[in-house]
């Protein structure tokens, strides 16, 4: 907690932080013999003229106290202890009023405990001191993801908000009906996570861009829900599906010799050039649409993530590539949901914060649920035979992301 000037000075001058504070004995020994009205009047002509008590003990460079000023004398004619009391005071002032407070209550002659020196002034006023501080220190406001991009032509700032309310809006025109699967009559929900699970390791073989893979399993997806293919065909649809978005994505693409090999000749080469002609005129060669790592990008980057949370925030939203139930949700809900879920095991409690509300346009209640299905994934991803996911993301390239220990208590 940020601890204030004020909070500095006065435990410091009423406790006996400064060089030349008298115990209470003494002043009281003193305020026997004295008048406690001159007194009063002598200690707050001081506070007024000098702003410090005890000749500005603990503030060096500060002038000692005239004790013969006009000040001290118009005080002393013009002022009670009752009324000095009743002033509004500074924190500088504080040391003031207790000593007028201790000649006030004089009365049996004992010293007055520590505990009451405080005036209800002064403790109600660093109380209020405190709130505010507090308030600030906690106050979760949204800020300028794109402030440090301001001079960077390919950040785009000027043109980034609209290109993701654009994403925002497109999204829907390229998902496909969660229930397209029992329209399959050969093929369903079990073969197409096997065959999921297996392209993300070829993906990761071939060390292909992160995008490579999100668009291939939206072809995938998109081609089956307006397609009727039969099971030894589904590998063959895997392969070239990943081809067409090599093709989109990456530098150098994967020769089509290659994709034969890697499925153990089990096609031929006018097999994977006939599937691909038929898939690209089943999408009508509608190859641009957002995936849910375009929303990964902007949502990572509103959550000030470092490599840590990356690396985990993508082994979780690869897990749901698996899961065909998955497909219920958009794909910016799925990239947020993933990042919540992965800030969640981070830091073993909830967190989401306004700038990923904000950015997102997703609130944690909202995400509760998705990211609930997705601890649970992230709990048994060691178990089963669809281990790709796991095998990938327990390496030190990703630094060990599938180590992490679940969220636990979202599933609970």
């Amino acid at each position: 907690m940020v601890i204030s000037k004020e909070n500095n000075v006065g435990p410091t001058n009423v406790r006996g932080g400064g060089r030349n504070r008298r115990a209470l004995s003494v002043i009281n020994h003193d305020l026997r013999g004295a008048n406690s009205q001159s007194y009063a009047a002598k200690k707050r002509g001081f506070a007024k003229v000098e702003g410090v008590c005890n000749n500005g003990a603990g503030f060096p460079g500060r002038r000692p106290m005239a004790r013969n000023s006009a000040a001290v004398v118009a005080v002393q004619q013009h002022r009670s202890v009752e009324e000095a009391i009743k002033l509004n005071t500074t924190a500088n002032e504080f040391a003031v009023l207790e000593d007028i407070a201790l000649a006030d209550v004089e009365v049996d002659h004992k010293p007055v405990p520590m505990s009451l020196e405080h005036s209800e002034i002064e403790m109600r006023d660093t109380d209020q001191m405190e709130e505010v501080e507090m308030e600030d220190i906690f106050e979760d406001t949204s800020i300028d993801i794109d402030a440090c991009d301001a001079k960077n032509p390919l950040g785009v700032v000027d043109y980034v908000e609209d290109l993701y309310a654009y994403y925002k809006k497109m999204e829907g025109a390229s998902r496909v009906l969660p229930e397209y699967m029992s329209q399959q009559p050969d093929i369903n929900e079990r073969m197409r996570a096997i065959l999921i699970d297996w392209l993300i390791e070829v993906h990761h073989k071939f060390d292909l861009r992160k995008e490579t893979l999100f668009l291939t399993v939206n072809l995938i997806d998109r081609f089956l829900a307006k397609q009727s293919v039969v099971r030894k065909e589904l590998q063959l649809i895997g392969l070239v599906a990943m081809l067409l978005a090599c093709k989109y994505e990456e530098v150098a693409v994967p020769v089509v010799e290659d994709l034969v090999f890697i499925s153990d000749k089990a096609y031929e080469r006018k097999e994977v050039l006939k599937m691909e002609k038929l898939m690209l005129n089943t999408l009508q060669f509608n190859m641009s649409t957002p995936t849910a790592y375009v929303f990964m990008l902007r949502f990572l980057k509103a959550a000030k993530s470092d490599s840590r949370l990356e690396q985990l925030s993508y082994f979780l939203i690869e897990l749901c590539l698996v899961e065909y139930e998955m497909l219920k949700y958009p794909p910016s809900f799925l990239a947020a949901a993933a990042i919540y879920t992965a800030q969640c095991t981070l830091h073993g409690v909830a967190q989401w914060s306004k700038t990923c509300e904000w950015h997102t346009s997703y609130s944690d209640d909202q995400l509760l649920e998705c990211s609930r299905m997705i601890a649970g994934f992230h709990q048994k991803v060691a178990t089963g035979k669809l281990t790709g996911v796991h095998r990938k993301y327990n390496t030190s390239k990703f630094g060990y992301a599938a180590r992490c220990k679940p969220a636990d208590f979202l599933v609970q």
